[in-house]
């Protein structure tokens, strides 16, 4: 994998999902173009958007910030087709493309991506032929490399790659927290492309902010190491230190986000030993949450008869704290797709006869029920 496509930009990329906003819900274009320039002069090329964000807006902010204002080669772009919002046929699927280069004034893509595909959409881009047709921009030269955003299990990952070889790189979700979640699987995943020759981009590094203020008492394992790194400095190196990383994004919406992350990604150092440790303490605590004390043994998975994966399910209901209530949806959803869900539970006490924890499984589910909707 010595030369694939990003080996070597700047490990920070700008995510322009989050972008900051005038009082009229407005995206604030000077502010912008002030934190662009930062970034460029600090040595970041790497700009990610995508059809659906802001409605359009984080496109067409690309363009007044970047576009209008740095000659070609000083940047690379990503933006995303997205088959299942926005669209209600093959045609205006495909038509997004056209927009997008209307939009973002870029000429070209440097990285093109099938938006955030999931067990539950990943229909649409098959219907609609989307695969085929990124493979015909990109003969055409409108597209340098093209890959898909991934929200689902490292199954169906598996399963993409092995259909669609010719991929580029993924982006996927990782990290410290959700390291061995599996509603996001971002060691399974990671590991799933690197076996595939697949580089990666990441997203959620600091899991939609939620690391840059985390929990008191990660905070004060990541204060006490003394090196007076913000919490959010720890989140975006820890997955910056990984291997067969094209970049990081970080969806910045001000001038000092900007900043915080270009103090220290700027001349950029992996995690020395002694920092990994910092991270593992704090993926202890975060982990050590056993509300449900579940072992994950998984024998009462064996005889059950709607096939609900209880274990899963415990371990996303106890990673709950701090997570805003989508997030935890959207990672119960990945655990019980194609298998049985909490509310489908039949109350028939297998589980419970299994279970070497003897614990009240039919009680658990029951309350697990809330994070289906």
């Amino acid at each position: 994998m010595a030369d694939y496509p990003g080996k070597d930009i700047f490990k920070l990329g700008f995510g322009l999902m989050r972008l900051p906003k005038n009082p009229d819900g407005s995206i604030d274009i000077p502010q912008v173009c002030e934190m662009t320039d930062r970034f460029i002069a600090a040595g970041g090329t790497y700009f990610d958007t995508a059809y659906v964000y802001d409605d359009g807006q984080s496109e067409a902010a690309f363009r007044a910030a970047v576009a209008d204002r740095y000659p070609r080669e000083a940047y690379t772009v990503a933006t995303k087709l997205n088959a299942w919002i926005q669209c209600h046929d093959e045609a205006s699927a495909k038509q997004q493309f056209f927009t997008s280069l209307e939009r973002t004034g870029a000429g070209y893509f440097d990285y093109y991506l099938l938006h955030a595909i999931q067990r539950s959409n990943a229909d649409k881009y098959d219907d609609y032929h989307i695969w085929d047709f990124v493979k015909e921009q990109k003969a055409k030269g409108l597209i340098k490399h093209w890959g898909f955003s991934f929200h689902a299990d490292p199954e169906f990952l598996e399963e993409l790659l092995e259909k669609h070889p010719d991929a580029e790189f993924v982006q996927l979700q990782i990290n410290y927290a959700d390291w061995e979640n599996p509603g996001v699987a971002s060691r399974k995943n990671w590991e799933i492309c690197k076996a595939h020759g697949k580089p990666v981009t990441v997203m959620e590094p600091v899991k939609g902010g939620i690391l840059a203020d985390p929990i008191p008492e990660v905070r004060k394992v990541l204060e006490a190491a003394g090196n007076g790194a913000s919490c959010a400095s720890w989140a975006i190196r820890y997955v910056a230190s990984l291997d067969n990383i094209i970049t990081v994004l970080s969806g910045m919406s001000n001038l000092a986000q900007m900043e915080d992350n270009l103090s220290y990604m700027r001349n950029f150092k992996p995690l020395s030993e002694a920092e990994q440790q910092v991270i593992h303490r704090a993926q202890e605590i975060l982990n050590a949450d056993q509300s449900i004390p579940c072992t994950g043994c998984r024998y009462c998975v064996e005889g059950c008869p709607m096939n609900i994966p209880i274990p899963d399910i415990f371990t996303v209901a106890n990673r709950r704290k701090g997570s805003p209530h989508f997030r935890t949806v959207r990672e119960y959803n990945i655990v019980t797709t194609g298998k049985g869900k909490a509310s489908q539970c039949l109350q028939c006490g297998q589980c419970e006869n299994a279970c070497p924890q003897h614990l009240p499984i039919i009680s658990l589910l029951e309350q697990s029920r809330e994070m289906e909707n």
